[in-house]
């Protein structure tokens, strides 16, 4: 009888192992799947929350611009990354970005072999950008730098780390008997409108997506220069994400979601909403 009651026992015993043991298998699965999503790794991405339509935060307080809303694609196609968005200014993207705090950056970049230095350039280009010339109406007919340098009109001064800076520099050491008077500004970014408008310069260098906003927009801060100033176009030029130096393995996975996106043509969708003009269109002729 007693031995019986020590068999019963003993079943009962080994039957509460068995379920336990089965508790603790489901919970290592539960925790091995935790530890799969834990492997999901948050990329701070920092753009410039004042460069609208590239870059900027809504009124909803959301980040998008077209460079933004590129890197929301990529970030859907990158199931090991986590995207958050931090908006800051061009000058601590730059410096951030170099040093760590993020892993990556967005604003309208355009390449430089000084940025190399600091900054991995993906192999894929994240978008285009119109760069062109901002000048008084009654001077419409500077279609060129060319132009521009022969009628030896002033520039507004552009900050030495601008890559606008750079295109500049490149057409002048091009055209050395023909050269546009390039200043280095003390400023990363300047209110060119207004300096063309008040004719403390005869011209500026500007992005065709900020004129519009500043300019065109009918809300725009300088709408009301709309009839006294004209923005013509001297260039179509490929832009960047620059990511840190030690984000190889990233940029590598940028790349290969990248141009998925493209070959989609959701690029060619983007730029039509924030620039209003498919600038893929002329990739084609884009030399820089």
């Amino acid at each position: 009888m007693f031995s019986k009651k020590l068999l019963q026992i003993a079943a009962v015993g080994l039957t509460t192992i068995a379920v336990l043991a089965g508790c603790g298998a489901d919970e290592a699965s539960d925790s091995s799947k935790d530890g799969d999503s834990s492997k999901v790794r948050t990329i701070k991405v920092a753009y410039d929350q004042a460069s609208k339509p590239i870059t900027y935060t809504d009124d909803q307080g959301n980040p998008t611009g077209y460079d933004v809303e590129v890197m929301k694609l990529v970030d859907e196609l990158l199931p090991d990354y986590k995207f958050e968005y931090v908006p800051t200014t061009s000058d601590d993207l730059l410096i951030g970005v170099e040093q760590g705090k993020y892993q990556v950056g967005v604003k309208n970049a355009f390449f430089t072999k000084e940025r190399t230095e600091k900054f991995i350039f993906p192999k894929e280009f994240v978008g285009l950008s119109s760069a062109g010339l901002v000048l008084r109406k009654e001077d419409a007919n500077i279609k060129t730098l060319k132009d521009f340098a022969s009628a030896d009109f002033s520039l507004a001064p552009i900050a030495a780390n601008n890559a606008q800076y750079t295109v500049i520099d490149e057409y002048n050491k091009e055209n050395p008997n023909n050269k546009v008077k390039l200043k280095a500004g003390d400023a990363f970014t300047i209110d060119i409108v207004q300096w063309v408008n008040e004719g403390r310069v005869d011209g500026g260098v500007m992005i065709e997506g900020m004129f519009k906003q500043q300019v065109t927009a009918k809300d725009g801060a300088y709408n009301k220069l709309i009839d006294d100033v004209v923005y013509n176009e001297f260039a179509v030029i490929k832009t960047w994400p620059l990511f840190n130096k030690k984000e190889q393995p990233f940029a590598d996975a940028y790349d290969k979601a990248v141009k998925q996106i493209k070959e989609e043509q959701k690029t060619n969708e983007l730029s039509k909403k924030f620039y209003d003009r498919d600038l893929f269109e002329v990739l084609e002729k884009v030399k820089r």
